[in-house]
């Protein structure tokens, strides 16, 4: 059925600012397949990081499963000015994970290098253990990731609201508080390639909730925030599910068949809805899986007291009945 003209005339005029606005970005590829690890990993990993180039300018990074099961990406934008590298990864020794002299290696200019930037998603160590390899670099300022150096870098007056901004040059990255998952999470937005850097406050696997309330709004902030802007992929800090949605074994270090890092714009935009739906330990809506572990784990902890006591109520009754049909 042909639509009248009329009508497409106005759907084109509705596409033309959403064409416009994608064709703005600079365009990447995801086109990679992530080292999958191993069920008996070597003692030592020869190449312990994972290098995949977006474009020239945007460089994903990743620690390889057989160096640490948490496996956790990390981003590395790169402007006219300075570069940004958001989040430092799960291993600290230099000699097991050679993070500064790689990401040295990555940045222009010789021999001075281009400014860094240090920053992160959150502050649980899977993000920040390399953190100790960029201090006191010359070039390098590291902002550390406990909320309180968070809100005095960014200029946070009113946490968790509003958002800041980086310029790298010619690049502008912005910056959003989204609590929940960590008290001091971040959001990262490039306005240069449509990408959003979501650590571990959104990927494809376990959403871990600490705190729903602040989660909730903070999600709902997110996708208003991104609402009217172009979004090319949500990158996250893990991969823990295969492409059949399945969730991989905890502490896995092989991820066979494993599904992409990327989410999308609708990912995000869902995400409110489905944190109402949290029962508070662990919901499974559609492909997103939600659970708090602290609250699991002190549910198994009562339910472990509660059997201990009933065996132990048991076997007390039983020895004073053994005891009692011994008497003379």
């Amino acid at each position: 059925m042909k639509m009248p003209l009329p009508i497409l005339s106005f759907g084109f005029f509705l596409l033309v600012p959403m064409l416009a606005a994608s064709a703005d970005l600079v365009p990447g590829s995801m086109q990679v397949q992530w080292d999958a690890g191993a069920e008996a990993c070597p003692a030592r990993q020869p190449n312990p990081i994972q290098v995949h180039r977006y474009n020239l300018r945007t460089i994903i990074l990743r620690e390889k499963l057989c160096s640490t099961w948490e496996a956790p990406f990390m981003y590395l934008l790169i402007g006219g000015n300075r570069a940004l590298l958001i989040d430092t990864g799960d291993v600290a020794d230099p000699n097991l994970m050679p993070l500064e002299t790689l990401v040295m290696s990555l940045l222009p200019g010789s021999p001075a290098k281009l400014p860094l930037l240090v920053v992160h998603s959150h502050g649980h160590l899977d993000h920040r253990a390399g953190d100790r390899q960029f201090e006191g670099l010359g070039g390098v300022q590291l902002v550390p990731s406990d909320l309180d150096q968070v809100r005095k870098y960014f200029g946070f007056a009113d946490w968790p609201n509003g958002s800041a901004q980086i310029d790298l040059g010619d690049r502008i990255i912005d910056v959003l508080p989204a609590p929940g998952h960590h008290p001091a999470q971040l959001l990262y937005y490039d306005r240069n390639t449509g990408l959003v850097f979501s650590g571990d406050f959104l990927l494809p696997g376990r959403l871990l909730v600490d705190d729903w309330s602040a989660y909730e709004a903070s999600a709902q902030r997110a996708a208003q925030f991104l609402k009217d802007r172009p979004v090319s992929f949500v990158l996250g800090g893990h991969i823990e599910k295969k492409r059949s949605g399945e969730l991989l074994p905890w502490q896995s270090t092989y991820h066979p068949d494993e599904h992409t890092l990327q989410l999308t714009k609708d990912d995000m935009a869902a995400l409110p809805a489905v944190l109402r739906k949290f029962n508070g330990f662990y919901t499974e809506a559609g492909p997103y899986v939600m659970e708090n572990g602290l609250r699991i784990l002190i549910v198994v902890a009562v339910a472990a007291v509660l059997v201990l006591a009933l065996l132990s109520i048991g076997i007390y009754r039983l020895i004073r009945r053994r005891r009692h049909r011994a008497r003379p």
